[in-house]
């Protein structure tokens, strides 16, 4: 019966009760479970997961739910029962995650965390974790709190100009902003707020309008740098304190002369096709500071090197977002009063979905997607791979786009990116793979097919695409085109004749099966073989079998 439990992890705790283990213990493993994702007590078990049992007077208490809601703020309705065997029973108690932070009834707040050894324990909460723990649930915006000390005199005159030019240049931000007075906009803005009879800086005033020397007194989290390197060499190490409007030029402007374009001819017209798309750079770099956590050390870090791009900020996803939802996620961020700010000034998608114009930045060039895989639960990190365009794939979207006179959606360019990638794809797999539901994805495969850009073949959720005909004949690849899609045609007469020598005949139901194809294609298939002599008819109606000749 060792190790029956496994071992400990951030969701599962073991207790030990050979000693009659106190209910303050009890309480601060449960506290911490709470307050991280949940999960598992187990009383009656040690620390290697051997389950050594209740003593008698723990073992007759009914009252432990009652007990834990009783001396937890808030409450936590933990669900109890006895497991194991009747000579060793273990209580399993079960912790869902709170939705706000708990403490026990004496106010002790922890969490759990993961040691430098790999194993799991409790810790105290802090009070700048408190915040943060708040902002992931998407319970208190920290960009719109007030700033403590902090007056209008701490905003500088020339970066309240700046938002004014800024609102000016962007065609999505919101023009009607340049009509207010300066408190009005600033009011509009959310960047200050009346407490008391006073206005005082938001946060997300502050970190936009104000003072250098305001904010490494106000904001001293808020740090960025830009750096380039080449192989160990570093070219270029520049940090960044000032607020962000400014900021966000300054990267800007010191990101494009390491950004070259090359041409591209597109009919009677040519492009200039940058190495990382501005819109895309200027989208996660405004995201990196939309969404960052302003109550932890750190900085918003922009890194070139050899192998591409990376942009990283502290502070991991909030609640629901994780990177395999990126796309599909309802829009929500840890920052939602700076967000709007920078949706409203036009440096953001006012639409919430400027993860998408990441996505499109890199598709729309035939490049690798972009890769959130570093993030973790302190950081998020998005790295955008140095890559040629794919030039025939960007010709292909131009002269669909001037036909339609629509860009391609952010779904339709995933299908066209993977089956460029895979060459054929089926529906299950599309679906399991992209970040789509089953609706969409179908009507966008509809759209797609109807176009001419890919083609189906066989039912169902094993229905399989690849790109169009017109596709490989643009791009002169016409042979892999035949070897993607006809050649299963071709071959389809040699299998069908295979199947009838292994198991002596075949009926079209067989055939529909093997080939994935639906009845009348395997009618005409079979039909072609029994007119040139190779099959024969056996039957009438729904027994008809072919056989060999």
């Amino acid at each position: 019966m060792a190790h029956e439990y496994g071992k400990e992890t951030l969701s599962l705790e073991f207790k030990s009760d050979l000693k009659r283990l106190p209910d303050d213990d009890l309480l601060d493993a449960v506290v911490a479970l709470a307050n991280s994702d949940g999960g598992t007590v187990y009383l009656g078990v040690e620390d290697d997961g051997t389950p050594t049992g209740l003593i008698r007077c723990i073992r007759m208490r009914s009252d432990w739910p009652a007990m834990i809601a009783n001396r937890t703020v808030p409450p936590v309705s933990a669900r109890t029962q006895i497991v194991g065997t009747s000579e060793v029973p273990v209580m399993q108690i079960d912790v869902p995650k709170s939705r706000s932070v708990v403490s026990t009834k004496s106010g002790k707040v922890l969490r759990r965390r993961m040691k430098v050894d790999g194993t799991p324990e409790s810790v105290p909460m802090y009070p700048y974790e408190i915040a943060t723990r708040l902002s992931d649930l998407g319970r208190l915006d920290f960009s719109a709190q007030p700033v403590p000390d902090a007056t209008r005199d701490d905003f500088d005159p020339l970066e309240c100009e700046r938002l004014r030019r800024i609102i000016g240049v962007y065609q999505s931000s919101d023009r009607n902003l340049l009509e207010l007075a300066d408190e009005e906009l600033e009011k509009s803005l959310q960047l200050t707020v009346t407490v008391d009879g006073k206005v005082m800086p938001t946060l997300t005033g502050l970190l936009l309008l104000g003072k250098e020397e305001s904010l490494k007194r106000f904001v001293p989290t808020h740090r960025a740098s830009f750096q380039v390197m080449s192989g160990t060499d570093i070219k270029v190490n520049q940090d960044y304190g000032g607020p962000l409007l400014r900021t966000i030029e300054q990267i800007n402007d010191m990101f494009s002369p390491w950004n070259p374009s090359i041409e591209i001819s597109v009919g009677l017209f040519s492009t200039m096709v940058p190495e990382f798309d501005h819109r895309a750079f200027r989208e996660a770099l405004v995201n990196a500071f939309g969404h960052r956590d302003y109550t932890l050390l750190g900085r918003v870090r922009v890194q070139l090197d050899d192998a591409g791009l990376t942009i990283a900020n502290p502070g991991g996803f909030v609640e629901g977002i994780n990177i395999h939802n990126l796309l599909t996620a309802e829009p929500h961020g840890r920052n939602p009063c700076l967000m709007d700010a920078l949706k409203r000034t036009g440096l953001a998608e006012r639409t919430g979905r400027g993860i998408d114009r990441i996505y499109e930045g890199s598709l729309h060039y035939g490049r690798p997607l972009p890769d959130y895989t570093a993030s973790n639960e302190r950081n998020v990190s998005v790295y955008l791979q140095r890559s040629a365009p794919d030039v025939e794939f960007v010709r292909m979207l131009a002269e669909e786009q001037e036909r339609t006179g629509k860009t391609m959606p952010v779904n339709g360019l995933l299908i066209l990116n993977m089956l460029k990638n895979e060459r054929r794809c089926t529906f299950e797999t599309m679906h399991k793979e992209l970040d789509m539901s089953e609706q969409r994805l179908r009507a966008m495969l509809g759209q797609l097919t109807e176009s001419g850009m890919i083609e189906g073949s066989g039912n169902g959720s094993r229905r399989a695409y690849t790109l169009g005909s017109k596709v490989y004949r643009r791009t002169g690849k016409t042979i892999e085109y035949v070897r993607q899609t006809d050649i299963d045609r071709v071959r389809w007469p040699e299998l069908i004749m295979k199947l009838v020598m292994e198991q002596g005949d075949a009926t079209r139901a067989d055939v529909m099966e093997l080939l994935h194809i639906d009845a009348n294609q395997a009618y005409y298939q079979l039909s072609k073989l029994v007119k040139s002599g190779r099959l024969k008819v056996i039957g009438r109606g729904k027994g008809t079998r072919y056989a060999s000749m």
